[in-house]
């Protein structure tokens, strides 16, 4: 596996060491503690330094760590789907993405919970900058895509990309997540990028398109947090947008992202796994007109798949100035909201309103869209 040393996660054999490392770094530690508030210190580095595989230190550590997450932040997580998904074989989640650290580690959470294979994950390596945060990502089975590069470079490391998740997939028999966008969804709608498929398509080769994608089982998933803890983080980025002005990010911004994403109240969460779906082979279909067909797929999937809150009808029918979805809703959670919206944004500048409106109504949007298109 010497061709994938500079994107791979760690091997059973780097465990130990990189675990013993790890537990000597502040914010590692204070992981730890925070995983396991109850025990001395000492008790807890005894369980990390005993886990011997990435197995090991997902079942032992993190999972508990989410857990506890799960616990003093949420409202509880409820799931629906994976139930049709076959234990022994490996898929590709291409899900929407809306949190740094959390969507993958709940999806995970899920499936160990259901004793299906767990995944690899990808991430940013504008998100692995801190050595401790590339170290836990390699402990955890994150695999990096390559940023920020020339486009000759891009294209290199997104082959070798394309080729690593198909030897996961189909030599290791190891799931894998994407999400179906490089970068969170700021503005609440779950769209795909083509470019992400195109990279997955590449390590094709001589086989037709359409079975290799189907050789991956694509399961598309919808992450659906009642609230979103860095809903206010986002606001900037997407002011920047309006003004069609560049955003540049804060030294610390996607380490604030990840803390918050992870402590901040998210009340319910949801999790839908779709069927694994089929590219049907079309006679003369260009490699571009396939690609298009698995994008409308998976958008139709997710965006339809996605569970709706309170939170998302309140913040449609602010944006709207209507009472289309009161039925959705209570007074209480009107209330409620209007003080987030206060608490988050400033009321007097209505763009700031508007963008984080749209973040929670979006959803709605979407599935009124996809309801018109499927009455055509």
């Amino acid at each position: 596996m010497n061709n994938y040393d500079d994107i791979r996660f760690f091997n059973d054999a780097e465990v130990q060491v990189a675990l013993k490392s790890a537990v000597r770094h502040p914010m590692i530690k204070a992981l730890f503690q925070y995983t396991f508030k109850e025990m001395d210190y000492e008790k807890a580095k005894k369980i990390v330094l005993s886990c011997k595989s990435i197995n090991d230190f997902q079942r032992d550590v993190i999972s508990k760590t989410v857990e506890r997450v799960l616990d003093e932040s949420s409202a509880g997580l409820t799931t629906s789907g994976f139930s049709n998904l076959d234990p022994e074989k490996s898929y590709l989640y291409i899900s929407n993405h809306r949190d740094i650290v959390l969507d993958t580690s709940l999806i995970n959470v899920i499936l160990f919970r259901k004793n299906l294979i767990r995944t690899a994950s990808a991430i940013g390596d504008n998100l692995v900058q801190r050595p401790f945060v590339n170290a836990l990502s390699k402990l955890t089975r994150n695999f990096i895509v390559k940023r920020g590069a020339s486009p000759r470079e891009i294209l290199t490391s997104s082959k070798k990309l394309s080729e690593y998740i198909n030897f996961l997939i189909h030599e290791e028999n190891r799931s894998v997540w994407i999400a179906q966008r490089q970068g969170r969804t700021k503005d609440g709608n779950d769209i795909t990028e083509q470019g992400v498929l195109k990279m997955i398509a590449l390590a094709a080769g001589k086989r037709g398109l359409e079975n290799y994608l189907n050789s991956l089982r694509i399961v598309p998933v919808s992450i659906s947090y009642e609230y979103d803890p860095t809903d206010i983080l986002k606001v900037p980025e997407l002011l920047a947008k309006l003004a069609e002005q560049e955003y540049i990010k804060s030294e610390n911004e996607d380490f604030n992202s990840i803390l918050k994403g992870a402590l901040g109240q998210k009340k319910h969460i949801h999790i839908h796994a779709a069927q694994p779906f089929k590219v049907t082979e079309r006679a003369n279909q260009s490699t571009n007109q396939i690609l298009q067909r698995v994008v409308q797929h998976l958008d139709n999937e997710i965006q339809t798949n996605y569970k709706l809150w309170p939170t998302n009808y309140v913040a449609h029918d602010l944006l709207t100035s209507t009472s289309k979805y009161k039925a959705h809703y209570s007074d209480h959670d009107m209330q409620q909201f209007e003080r987030r919206l206060r608490l988050r944004v400033n009321v007097e500048d209505h763009k700031a309103v508007e963008s984080f409106l749209n973040m929670y109504a979006r959803p709605v949007l979407n599935k009124e869209k996809l309801a018109v298109t499927n009455e055509a």
